[in-house]
């Protein structure tokens, strides 16, 4: 068991702790999924006890996307969690998208380790957390380790249990126990790209009070940005008070553009386009899990710590492949009860340029025919930009195109 000492250290609330809760229950903003926005910052007077501890304490090295869980459960971006998931969370969530208690969670948050990893581990004992460099992050207060069934995780969260799904990949090379218990981040560190859009729940939901942002609509992307996603956030934006664009910035596969170039393709496109006074640009650092429609349930429910009251589901929503129905990502919030997510998803089809109405729209307000559409899939238009072609301005707006095919060119 955890000494006294400790635990003593572990009751402290901080400074920054008691804002959050204050925060939380201001009435002008969205309570956090379930009730209180979770801080698990390390005050310094745990720093000290955790640093005098280091170097006798087993070490678990994390991944690219086991740190970015650990960010987002320190930073409450995972409300309620307050570390890595205990069995009983873990196996209803794969179940029936459901923590133990009964609250709607989609997609697991765990930390696997091989057996010979796991076996001289202690439950009820500290684990030290490591970067993928080495470096002293973190704390684990082991509560428990458990196997798991990682075909069975892949078959209900990712719908397939094909390898070649990238989802479905990391579980398979991850190890077979799972540890679980709180966690404490050492340290926040600014983010080495995007330090300026490092806006944590508790920065946000203070912007959103200040501005006086009463709705707010999240939206989700790890693409560059281009018109028809330009469309349906402006078109939700008439319905709100503020948009909060939160692109993701953690872990995603190798063929994907890099995260620095989609933030600088926003960063053109807000300066351009779009009003400075209703819309603010900031990092997701979460990394991309790439199960569909899973993945936009738990994508709205970070959005709704963050104090986003509104969330916005396109076509194919945390997709890839054809694994997913198109509108699948839609449809998986008709299996929660009304208010049971505590955010309203804004359901959007398919976005083009109409060439008869010279206009963006959907089928819904389109009477073109396909051929009067300008779409092009995402593979087009990176086989264009290595062609040193520009995609149509109705398809892209020319200064983003142009950042796109710069990059794209130096990178063959």
């Amino acid at each position: 068991m955890i000494n006294e000492g400790l635990t003593a250290i572990f009751s402290y609330l901080s400074p920054l702790l008691k804002e959050r809760i204050i925060l939380s229950q201001h009435p002008d903003n969205i309570a956090p999924h379930g009730g209180q926005l979770i801080n698990r910052f390390a005050n310094s007077a745990q720093q000290q006890e955790f640093l005098s501890k280091a170097d006798h304490l087993p070490r678990v090295q994390l991944d690219d996307r086991a740190f970015s869980d650990l960010v987002l459960i320190a930073i409450g971006g995972f409300s309620p969690l307050t570390g890595f998931m205990e069995q009983a969370d873990y196996d209803r969530v794969v179940k029936d998208m459901h923590l133990a208690n009964g609250l709607p969670w989609s997609i697991p948050i765990t930390l696997s380790v091989t057996e010979e990893m796991a076996a001289p581990l202690q439950e009820g004992s500290l684990v030290r957390l490591d970067d993928v460099n080495g470096r002293f992050v973190g704390v684990l207060e082991l509560t428990q380790k458990y196997p798991y069934d990682k075909t069975q995780e892949a078959l209900n969260v990712y719908r397939t249990d094909e390898e070649k799904h990238p989802g479905v990949k990391v579980v398979y090379a991850q190890g077979a126990i799972n540890l679980a218990g709180d966690v404490w981040l050492l340290q926040r560190d600014p983010h080495p790209l995007f330090p300026v859009y490092q806006i944590d729940p508790i920065a946000s939901r203070s912007m959103f009070r200040e501005k006086g942002w009463k709705t707010i609509v999240g939206f989700q992307t790890r693409n560059p940005i281009h018109r028809a996603h330009e469309y349906i956030q402006k078109c939700a934006l008439e319905t709100v008070d503020g948009l909060f664009l939160h692109p993701l910035v953690g872990a995603t596969k190798e063929d994907d553009i890099p995260a620095d170039v989609r933030m600088r393709c926003y960063e053109i496109l807000l300066e351009h386009y779009y009003p400075g006074d209703r819309v603010i640009l900031a990092i997701n650092p979460a990394a991309m899990r790439y199960a569909g429609p899973r993945e936009a349930i738990f994508h709205a429910l970070v959005r709704k710590n963050y104090g986003c009251t509104h969330f916005i589901v396109g076509r194919d929503h945390a997709g890839v492949g054809d694994y997913y129905g198109t509108y699948d990502a839609q449809h998986i919030f008709s299996e929660f009860a009304p208010g049971e997510l505590g955010i309203t998803p804004m359901m959007f089809e398919h976005a083009f340029y109409c060439k008869r109405t010279e206009t963006m729209a959907t089928t819904k307000t389109s009477p073109s025919t396909p051929e009067e559409r300008v779409h092009l899939s995402g593979t087009k238009v990176r086989e264009m930009l290595r062609r040193g072609e520009l995609p149509p301005p109705e398809f892209s707006r020319p200064e983003v195109a142009a950042e796109l095919a710069r990059v794209m060119k130096g990178a063959d």
